[in-house]
């Protein structure tokens, strides 16, 4: 008998060592996707787009703050939701519910990444410029050299998911601090959050194009797809990483906010229009002096090059609309070019950094409408595509109101966004 159950125990241990092992995996794909889709989210276009607004608008901007929090809510749980189930891309799934969308999609999402990965590198730039004083255009060129060095290392996606996550954490402690240290006016930004004196849609579209637009919207999913976290069995801890990453980002932004809004209430005015202006710099200097410097300078340039790499993995992600058998390999390749070409156009652009990253979250504003009325449109009418899977009609509802809102929000801001360019 002792023999026995010696013999047994042998393949259970391997069967336990398995579960826990894939166990392990799962969490860290999680994991992994919560903090792709948080430092999108949370990268140097939303910081400087956060403090220009705030500079302009004080206390009213936190409205513009919720109602992004509320939009990301509505579309990554739809987006997510829709990728788990019907284990496709977005471009795929949008061929599938409406023949020939899913190109168009990926040739708007691939641009907008690409317009906004310009506006990554000159944020890397920046960050290391308020660090060690490095001019912004070496120090551009020396992040995309990394965040290239990356994506061809031999275990790129453990590389990249390791970078971003201690990237993440690092980021959101160091803002706390600052935060702590401005002393915000509490109260009238939370009174302001629910009755702003001033409601400004080209705002409202820019950050929510900087925050939940364009590529960003897919990076999570895309990366839970690549992962093979799919399927109704995930679905719950899909869900649930999905609402993680939502109230992360969604704190990230207010404490970022608040620490911003109590620099500018303390009488301080930030330089948001010159030529070579930094306006988060000027915030986080003057919340902490030369260390509130470094620290900025810290924070953005980790906010910087994670979102370098999100956008140009999430961009290169749909690049299989065009050729489904493309490998890991290829994609790596093509992520590479693709970081080397946006590191080019920021080298030969003459637009300032900080309008850059501005207009950037404008135009993924402008895309999201686009994309998220093709996953409605596939939860509503395509649930042959998700297996049969009821779709819950409620978060469907949801999504066809939030729908309707960014189309007219950004049917409201092109011309202002646009303008942009020319300062």
């Amino acid at each position: 008998m002792e023999q026995s159950s010696s013999h047994a125990s042998g393949p259970q241990k391997a069967a336990n060592g398995g579960i826990i092992h894939t166990a392990k995996s799962r969490r860290a794909s999680l994991i992994a996707a919560i903090f792709l889709m948080a430092t999108s989210a949370i990268g140097p276009g939303f910081i400087t787009q956060t403090a220009t607004f705030t500079s302009k608008l004080g206390a009213a901007f936190a409205f513009g703050i919720l109602a992004s929090i509320l939009i990301d809510f509505v579309v990554q749980l739809n987006i997510w939701r829709i990728v788990t189930l019907t284990r496709m891309r977005a471009s795929d799934i949008a061929n599938a519910a409406i023949p020939g969308s899913g190109y168009v999609l990926a040739v708007l999402v691939i641009i907008g990444g690409l317009f906004f990965n310009i506006g990554n590198i000159g944020g890397t730039g920046l960050g290391l410029n308020a660090l060690f004083g490095l001019d912004v255009k070496w120090g551009g060129a020396i992040s995309a050299l990394i965040s290239i060095g990356i994506f061809l290392s031999k275990r790129a996606g453990v590389a990249v998911d390791r970078f971003i996550v201690s990237a993440g954490v690092m980021m959101i402690a160091l803002t706390v601090y600052v935060a702590y240290v401005s002393s915000p006016p509490l109260g009238e930004a939370l009174r302001q959050t629910i009755l702003p004196d001033t409601i400004n849609f080209a705002t409202i579209t820019t950050i929510v194009g900087g925050t939940v637009g364009g590529y960003i919207t897919y990076s999570g999913a895309h990366r839970l797809l690549d992962r093979g976290m799919v399927g109704v069995e995930n679905l719950s801890a899909v869900n649930r990483a999905a609402l993680t990453g939502i109230a992360a980002t969604g704190l990230m932004r207010y404490v970022l906010f608040l620490a911003i809004l109590g620099v500018i209430a303390s009488g301080v005015v930030i330089d948001v229009s010159g030529k070579g202006a930094n306006p988060a710099a000027q915030a986080f200097q003057a919340a902490a002096g030369n260390l509130g410097l470094r620290l900025f300078g810290l924070i953005f340039w980790a906010a910087a090059v994670t979102s370098v790499i999100g956008a140009a993995y999430t961009s290169v992600s749909f690049l299989t609309i065009f050729k489904q058998d493309m490998s890991e390999h290829a994609r790596n390749l093509a992520t590479v070019v693709f970081i080397a070409f946006s590191l080019l156009c920021f080298v030969l652009m003459t637009t300032t950094p900080a309008a850059m990253l501005v207009f950037v979250g404008g135009l993924n504003g402008l895309i999201l409408p686009i994309g998220l009325t093709i996953f409605i449109y596939a939860g509503w009418a395509r649930s042959d595509l998700m297996g049969g899977y009821h779709y819950p009609r409620w978060l469907l509802i949801l999504g066809a109101l939030t729908c309707a809102l960014t189309w007219y929000m950004a049917a409201n801001s092109v011309g202002p966004i646009f303008a942009l360019l020319s300062k």
